[in-house]
């Protein structure tokens, strides 16, 4: 029996978020012949917890401190001949010096997987990122992105050979989605089936802004018996976030639950699934919301006008909280709207978005890289 191939995966940060979710999925998926490692650059591991049957976690590596590129790309290089691993996975602009340790006499081949932008690159690119992203990425012997407006950045922007491209969309299990929610998670953030709860699922960051919600959320509550606003994620916005809320006297209606093993135990409570970011490329969350029959609200940006079914797309527009607010009522004053979309938005992510598809092509683009390596 051939030994499996161990392969790196390298984040900025593997705290609970939607491409540490999906990595999560491959891992606990156990097809391919692969084992996996992860390595965390600011030293956050909580994005382990999620995954099946794990052993013992040993002591996890100390963060990289980033006193310079120069400095922190020979840091890489090192950790990386240590690791010796058979295929090295970089995601995002935090892990680009590891890219740039195995650019020239490589360690092994690599794989660079962007799954968007911080709040700094919302409207554009750093320049210096830019140049530095194409130098690193060109070297790779794959790049993949999530979605159509990366692959524009990724073609225009960093030069990537369209043979080197390889657009993925995100993928999740349709099924585990389609369930009741948890009586026992319902009472215990106080939520009742009378409540209509708009909800989301993300990151407690910046670039989500969350702030931006809670504005929209505050314009609308007083018009609605039972409105509610779930937030489910944990960051480090969270104290400001909750301050905000008490700020506009909304405090007592929006629900922090704080990060989630299993959202599919509460996601089906919510009426309405709300987003609100500056930037995404094609969130799993909306996926999630997709696959519990949720009609879904939002900010248009990066691929979500074209993930929803048509009759939901009228209802991803703008970036202000007024559009929001705007979208939300008009959802809210006919239910039966809402039920429909969400019928038809389900639809679409089983024939879309299924974690198989999704996982079948990444381990192909692995074992592809891997053998071209060692040919």
């Amino acid at each position: 029996m051939i030994n499996p191939f161990r392969i790196l995966h390298v984040f900025p940060s593997f705290e609970v978020g939607g491409a540490q979710r999906r990595v999560v999925s491959q891992i606990n998926a156990k097809t391919g012949n692969f084992t996996h490692s992860v390595f965390a650059m600011d030293g956050c591991y909580d994005a382990l917890s999620l995954i099946k049957d794990i052993g013992p976690i040993p002591e996890m590596p100390p963060a990289v401190k980033k006193a310079n590129m120069a400095s922190s790309v020979r840091t890489c290089r090192r950790l990386l001949a240590d690791y010796d691993p058979d295929l090295l996975v970089t995601y995002n602009w935090g892990s680009v010096e590891w890219a740039l340790a195995n650019r020239f006499v490589r360690i092994c081949p690599s794989i660079h997987i962007q799954d968007g932008f911080g709040k700094e690159e919302q409207s554009k690119e750093l320049p210096r990122r830019r140049v530095i992203r194409s130098f690193a990425y060109r070297g790779c012997d794959a790049v993949i992105v999530p979605s159509h407006a990366l692959e524009t950045v990724a073609l225009e922007n960093w030069h990537i050979k369209h043979d080197r491209l390889h657009y993925v969309p995100n993928g999740i299990d349709i099924d585990r989605f389609i369930c009741p929610p948890d009586p026992v998670l319902m009472k215990k953030f106080g939520l009742t089936h009378d409540d209509r709860i708009i909800g989301t699922v993300a990151g407690l960051r910046p670039e989500k802004n969350l702030t931006r919600l809670i504005d929209t959320f505050s314009k609308i509550a007083g018009l609605y018996q039972g409105a509610k606003l779930v937030i489910v994620g944990s960051g480090s916005e969270g104290p400001a976030l909750k301050a905000h809320a008490e700020k506009l006297g909304v405090a007592n209606r929006v629900v922090f639950t704080g990060a989630l093993e299993n959202p599919e135990a509460i996601i089906p409570t919510f009426e309405i699934f709300a987003l609100s970011s500056d930037t995404e490329q094609m969130p799993l969350s909306v996926i999630e919301a997709m696959a519990c029959g949720l009609p879904i609200v939002s900010t248009d940006v990066g691929d979500i006008r074209q993930m929803v079914c048509e009759e939901n797309q009228r209802f991803i527009q703008g970036r202000d909280s007024r559009g929001l607010a705007q979208s939300l009522s008009a959802m809210l004053e006919r239910r039966d709207t809402g039920l429909r979309i969400g019928a038809a938005n389900q639809q679409k992510a089983k024939q879309e978005f299924s974690v198989k598809a999704m996982v079948d092509q990444y381990e192909a683009l692995f074992w592809e890289a891997v053998r071209d390596f060692k040919i």
